[in-house]
C-alpha cells in the first residue's frame, strides 16, 4: 500500500517541480533582459538624467542650477535612474515572460481576452509615464519653483529630485492601469459594472485619497493624479458593460 501512495506523491510533485523550474528560468530571462538593457544604457546615464530633469531645469531661476549634496550623488543618482529606466524599457519582455508562464493554464477563450489585455497593459503603462513627464512635471515643478520665500535660492538636490520623480512616474504608471484592473474584476465575476457604478462616490473619494498619498503635498499634483484615475475608472466600467453582456450571452447559449 505504501508504494502506490509514494508513486502518487511523486507524480504530484513532478508537475510542481517543473513549474518552479519554468518560473525560475523565466525570472532569469527577465533579469537578463534588464541587465542587457542596463549595459546598453549605462554609457548614456548622464544624458538620461539630463532628459528627465529638463522639466525642472527649464524652470530654475536664471543663474541657478541643481546641486549634489552628497559625495556619491553625481554617480549614484544617474546610476539609479538608468537601472529604473532599464526595467521600464524591458517591461514588454517581462510581461511576455509572465504571459508565457500563465498562458498554458488558460482556455482558448481566456487567451483571446488576455492577449489584447496584455498589450493594453503595456501601452497604458507607458502612457502614464508620458502623461507624468509632459503634463504633470511642468505644472508640479512650476508650482514648487514659484512658491518659495523671496530671497531664497531655489537649487534642488539631484537625489531628492529623482526620488520625487520616480514616485510620480510609479504613481501615474500604476494609475493608468485602472481600466485593466476594472476589466479583470468584471471578467472574473468578482463584481459587475452596475455595482461599480453604484460605488462611484466612494471611488471618487478614494482616487483623491490615493492622489494625496502618492504625490507631493500640493493640490496640483494630487488633482492631476486623482482626476485621471477617476476618468480611467469610468472607461473601465464602460468597456466592462460589453464584457459582462458577452458573458451573459455566452451563459445563455
Amino acid at each position: 500500500m505504501s508504494e502506490p501512495r509514494q508513486q502518487q506523491a511523486d507524480d504530484q510533485a513532478q508537475p510542481l517541480v517543473s513549474h518552479l523550474m519554468e518560473l525560475r528560468n523565466r525570472l532569469l530571462r527577465c533579469v537578463l533582459a534588464i541587465v542587457v538593457v542596463f549595459l546598453g544604457l549605462f554609457y548614456f546615464a548622464n544624458d538620461i538624467y539630463y532628459f528627465v530633469s529638463e522639466p525642472l531645469r527649464t524652470l530654475l531661476p536664471e543663474g541657478t542650477s541643481m546641486i549634489a549634496t552628497e559625495v556619491a550623488s553625481p554617480f549614484l543618482t544617474p546610476f539609479k535612474l538608468t537601472l529604473v529606466t532599464s526595467i521600464v524599457v524591458a517591461m514588454p519582455i517581462i510581461l511576455y515572460q509572465l504571459w508565457g508562464f500563465i498562458a498554458p493554464g488558460l482556455y482558448q477563450s481566456e487567451r483571446q481576452f488576455a492577449i489584447p489585455l496584455l498589450l493594453s497593459t503595456i501601452v497604458l503603462f507607458y502612457a502614464g509615464l508620458a502623461f507624468a513627464y509632459y503634463v504633470v512635471f511642468p505644472l508640479v515643478f512650476g508650482f514648487f519653483s514659484g512658491v518659495g520665500p523671496e530671497g531664497i535660492s531655489y537649487t534642488p538636490d539631484i537625489a531628492r529630485f529623482l526620488d520625487i520623480t520616480l514616485k510620480l512616474f510609479f504613481a501615474f504608471g500604476i494609475a493608468f492601469e485602472i481600466p485593466i484592473a476594472t476589466l479583470l474584476l468584471i471578467w472574473a465575476g468578482i463584481t459587475t459594472p452596475q455595482a461599480l457604478a453604484e460605488k462611484r462616490p466612494y471611488i471618487v473619494v478614494g482616487c483623491f485619497i490615493v492622489g494625496m498619498l502618492l504625490t507631493p503635498p500640493d493640490i496640483i499634483s494630487q488633482a492631476l493624479l486623482a482626476i485621471p484615475m477617476w476618468a480611467l475608472f469610468e472607461i473601465g466600467v464602460f468597456f466592462g458593460r460589453f464584457i459582462g453582456s458577452k458573458q451573459f450571452a455566452a451563459s445563455k447559449s
